[in-house]
């Protein structure tokens, strides 16, 4: 399923042409190899260089996993702006699960996270209406988080080297 979003960018985000935005939510075994290519490009960029945070991204989960891609073009050429997954409710846990949000620095300061949370959001409320969603956000997006309805629901933690706290949705 993909649908259209212009995003215009802010004052403060780099100087960016407008950007059409293309929506896409798939399953794991309905992307393509450079859809799966594109998301572990841009967590590693993000979460393992630009964070500087040696950890395991493929954790093994993103096989169950639903995964919603927002593809952006810059120069002609089509690339990954944001991206999320979301982990469904199971007999280990009955939260649905939003994991690994993330932006390229190319499309930042478009409201593109906004953008990310407002569609998994209304996804999850369309497919599993009443479920709670938990998200581990690091510590200083609690304000972020919190726009969204999310709470703290632990103490401030360290995960590798970030602080972390785990945060829920009713």
């Amino acid at each position: 399923m993909t649908e259209q979003f212009t995003a215009v960018p802010s004052a403060t985000s780099p100087a960016l042409p407008t950007a059409q935005l293309d929506w896409q939510w798939s399953a794991f075994d309905a992307l393509n190899a450079r859809d799966v290519y594109a998301m572990l490009e841009l967590r590693s960029a993000v979460f393992v260089v630009e964070q500087n945070c040696v950890y395991g991204d493929i954790d093994g989960l993103d096989a169950d996993a639903w995964h919603l891609f927002a593809w952006g073009e810059r120069d002609g050429v089509r690339e990954l702006a944001g991206y999320l997954r979301v982990l469904l409710p199971d007999a280990n846990d009955a939260d649905v699960r939003i994991g690994r949000v993330v932006t390229s620095p190319d499309f930042r300061g478009i409201k593109l996270g906004n953008g990310l949370l407002e569609r998994a959001i209304g996804h999850i409320a369309q497919q599993w209406p009443g479920v709670p969603m938990r998200l581990h956000a690091q510590a200083h997006l609690q304000k972020f988080y919190g726009a969204f309805g999310f709470k703290p629901v632990s103490d401030i933690h360290d995960e590798d080297g970030i602080a972390h706290v785990w945060m829920r949705s009713e």
